[in-house]
Formats: structure tokens, C-alpha cells, sequence
């Protein structure tokens, strides 16, 4: 299984001038991934809480500041060479397509083909409204934007007439270094969403959850690859570990041999709520990294 760790993104960890040093340093560490995830504001009476918070303590507080994701990644593919980059997740209705097919292609290309674009919808209606986005329709978006994405990555003319965007048939000279355009995975937990990783992604961002309902949706996602004449074996699984403060290295490395054990293909940790500052944070993550990798 390969390993990742989340890039200093939010909360106390939302310093761009970490971000190049802690990249690089996490690559010769050996991380095999940097990731970073997508918030637009955190509402003072959010329309919604995030999983497993209550009305008092709606959401992370560490979510009240948080750096640009594609910016973030741009600055770390500037200081690796072998590390993938990814994100989980980018909320995709958020972005006008096309000019999410540019940042993708030009950081794809800055990275020499190192992207794995993930891409979700998302929580917070309040968000939503923020964009300009229809809230009740994301996942219909979330399919024309899919569309839109393999046409400018796969087409030399492209145009496109939909529910949501239209887009004249134009030129298309900037193309992905990775055949076919970088790969992409969707989040969700729904039976929805798992369909939709089957029937059209290259795998799941999903988190370590128990193992049970882990097996049951990554189940739904292999039997509509099934019923789309796709292999439900190509399916990749990235799980996101978050570990709650007071985490040791110990118990991390468990969780990542847990993962291992499920069968995921890669599992990241995020650091930025257990620990306050990047430094400690790499260093945990370093030293967890070299007790799974020793048995």
C-alpha cells in the first residue's frame, strides 16, 4: 500500500511558506503522496453540520482558515520530482469546467504527470450559495463536469451543450501529460456516489471507516462497474486518515496497516487537527511512516 500525507493547508498549519520545505522533506522521507482538500468559508450559522458535529461545535474550527488547494499543490509539485499529487476532495460544482480543466492541465503538466484528481460535492449548502451553485443539483453537475473533463483531455475540437454549461467548439492545445488526462477519483458515501465511482472514475477518496461499512460501499462501487461493462478489479481505493490529537505515531501506524489489511491501494494521514505546528506534523508522520513500513 502506498502513503500520503496531507500538505499544510488549514487551521495552524495554513502557512505557504512551509509548503514547499515540508513537500520536499516528506518526499525524501518517502511519502509516495502529498494531498490537500477544498473548503470556501465556514458560515458563523452554517446551513449544515460536518459529519459527527453538533449545532454548538458545527465543524472543525481549523477549518475557519484555508489555503487555495490548487495553489498549495502548484507551490509542492514546484519542489518534488517523484511524489503524487492529490486532492481530496476538490468540490467540483463549485468551479466553472473548463477553467477547472485548465488549473488541472497546467499543474498536471507542471508536475511532469503527477496528478490524481479527486474530485467530491461537498457538504455545506452554505457554500453553495457562496458560488452561485445549486446545491440540489450537484450531482448532476458533478456529471457534466466529468463529461466536460474527458473531452478536453481526450479531443483535439471540443465542444460541449448541457444542462449547465455551454462551451463553442474550440481548439484544444493544452493537453495533459498523462494519456487520456490525469486520473480521477470521486468521493461520496452515499449509494449514489458509490455507483457513480464505479460507473465513471478510476476509484475512491474515501476515509478509514469501520471495516464493515467500508466493505459494504466499496461493494456498491464494484458492482456497478460490473453492471457498466468496466473491471471492477482496475477500481483504486485513497483513504484519508484523520487522527484526533494526542495521536502517537504508534497508533497511526496501526490504522495504516489496518488500511493495508482492507485491501485500500494508498491511505494519506492528515495531521493538521492532531497537531498545531508542520514541523511536528511531519515528524509524526515521518516516524509512523517508518514503524509501518517495519512490520
Amino acid at each position: 500500500m502506498r502513503t500520503g500525507i496531507a500538505l499544510p493547508q488549514y487551521g495552524s498549519h495554513a502557512r505557504m511558506a512551509a509548503v514547499a520545505g515540508f513537500a520536499r522533506d516528506a518526499e525524501a522521507a518517502g511519502f509516495d503522496s502529498l494531498w490537500v482538500g477544498d473548503r470556501a468559508l465556514t458560515p458563523v450559522a452554517p446551513s449544515d453540520l460536518y459529519p459527527g458535529h453538533t449545532p454548538e461545535d458545527p465543524y472543525p474550527p481549523e477549518f475557519r482558515t484555508f489555503l487555495d488547494p490548487l495553489t498549495v499543490l502548484t507551490v509542492a509539485a514546484a519542489a518534488t520530482s517523484r511524489a503524487r499529487l492529490g486532492t481530496s476532495t476538490l468540490n467540483a460544482p463549485w468551479y466553472p469546467p473548463l477553467l477547472l480543466a485548465r488549473s488541472l492541465t497546467t499543474l498536471d503538466r507542471l508536475s511532469d504527470g503527477r496528478l490524481d484528481v479527486g474530485l467530491g460535492v461537498g457538504w455545506l449548502r452554505d457554500e453553495y450559495t457562496a458560488v452561485n451553485a445549486d446545491f440540489s443539483r450537484r450531482g448532476a453537475r458533478l456529471d457534466e463536469i466529468l463529461d466536460i473533463l474527458h473531452g478536453i483531455w481526450t479531443e483535439d475540437t471540443f465542444g460541449h451543450q448541457g444542462p449547465h454549461w455551454t462551451i463553442p467548439r474550440s481548439y484544444v492545445g493544452l493537453r495533459p501529460v498523462q494519456q487520456s488526462g490525469p486520473p480521477v477519483y470521486l468521493g461520496g458515501f452515499s449509494r449514489a456516489a458509490m455507483e457513480r465511482v464505479g460507473r465513471r472514475a478510476q476509484g475512491w477518496v474515501g476515509i478509514v471507516a469501520p471495516s464493515e461499512a467500508a466493505a459494504a460501499l466499496w461493494q456498491v462501487a464494484r458492482s456497478a462497474a460490473d453492471r457498466a461493462g468496466r473491471d471492477p478489479d482496475a477500481l483504486r481505493r485513497h483513504l484519508r486518515y484523520n487522527p484526533p490529537p494526542g495521536s502517537t505515531e504508534h497508533s497511526i501506524a496501526d490504522v495504516l496497516t489496518s488500511a493495508r489489511t482492507s485491501g485500500a491501494d494508498s491511505c494519506f494521514i492528515d495531521l493538521q487537527r492532531c497537531v498545531r505546528e508542520p514541523d511536528e506534523a511531519l515528524d509524526v508522520g515521518i516516524r509512523a511512516l517508518e514503524l509501518f513500513r517495519a512490520g
